[in-house]
């Protein structure tokens, strides 16, 4: 029997390796024994069932020509941290794309809270998803603390910046940092970093399997975003055996629960700094935030959103 054709649109690149574009090729894979899927960075036409897009405001351009072509045919939205937390407030294109589809995911718990009362009805709450990997050992002689995300403002590193040099002193924790230099400003910031002899290691951009092995080995992932729709690389610490310390954003609290112990307020480089000294002064304060995160591991199952999306997709194209 033929399978039904969807389409995913996502605005990202394969080169770029971001979060977008590894949700659409996840989403690809499971759907893949029962539809027909094509992955594109933009729509101009086709004979698919359904459309999935990514982003509000830079697929918004897919979105229109989708609903000119096939004005009946179901339209499924995933909401981005800055769709939620900045442009379907402010953004013609974005508010659009939200009035014109027919479901809208979010990808935290608190996801929903963020649109208009009207809107969320049409929303449901999809958390994404990892393979869990066997723990890694992990070194007693020092605190290994790593952040993963591109040199740009939304990421919020100049936090992550000040921590290490207020923690200047501590010989036995160190900082390492994956990610693009997307700011020139903030890229000098990191080399200036490394070159006062602090120990902070930036390795520019890495592929996802070298990424996910200094997650792996790090004690705690430094998660400092002021945007965040709900961020993968938080979600594959947890299933990985990493703990988080994470600014206390919705799209944080949205994926490690509202009584987390590892939050520190948006841009506090001071309380963060002082939750690094804690986690590894104190032998009970590492392994408290671990059984957090461990109770809240299952939701992130790959099992969980395969079906999550299929339960989705079932009543829009009956």
């Amino acid at each position: 029997m033929k399978k039904t054709q969807l389409v995913i649109v996502t605005p990202a690149s394969a080169d770029a390796n971001s979060g977008n574009w590894r949700t659409a090729q996840r989403w690809s894979g499971f759907l893949a024994n029962d539809y027909r899927v094509r992955v594109v960075q933009q729509w101009r036409d086709g004979d698919e069932a359904l459309m999935i897009a990514l982003h509000a405001r830079r697929s918004a351009a897919s979105i229109f020509a989708w609903r000119a072509r096939h004005p009946r045919r179901p339209l499924l939205l995933v909401l981005t941290g800055t769709d939620l937390y900045r442009d379907i407030a402010n953004d013609g294109d974005a508010q659009r794309s939200v009035a014109l589809a027919d479901r809208l995911v979010v990808l935290n718990e608190r996801g929903p809270q963020a649109l208009p009362a009207p809107l969320r009805p049409k929303a449901s709450v999809l958390l994404q998803s990892c393979p869990a990997r066997a723990r890694a050992a992990k070194t007693q002689r020092l605190l290994r603390a790593v952040m993963v995300g591109h040199l740009r403002d939304e990421k919020c590193p100049s936090t992550y910046f000040e921590a290490v040099r207020r923690l200047a002193d501590r010989a036995d924790i160190v900082f390492e940092h994956v990610g693009a230099a997307l700011d020139p400003a903030l890229a000098a910031e990191a080399r200036a970093l490394m070159a006062a002899g602090l120990r902070y290691r930036w390795f520019g951009a890495l592929g996802h399997g070298r990424t996910l092995a200094r997650i792996r080995a790090a004690h705690v992932l430094v998660h400092a975003s002021r945007i965040e729709g709900g961020a993968h690389v938080v979600i594959e610490a947890v299933r990985n055996g990493t703990a988080v310390l994470a600014s206390r954003i919705d799209g944080n609290v949205g994926l490690l629960g509202e009584d987390y112990g590892g939050y520190f307020p948006l841009g506090d480089s001071t309380a963060l700094a002082a939750l690094l000294r804690r986690t590894r002064d104190d032998p009970g304060a590492l392994a408290a935030l671990q059984a957090q995160c461990d109770a809240r591991a299952a939701l992130f199952d790959p099992a969980r959103e395969r079906q999550g999306l299929h339960s989705m997709l079932g009543p829009l194209l009956r």
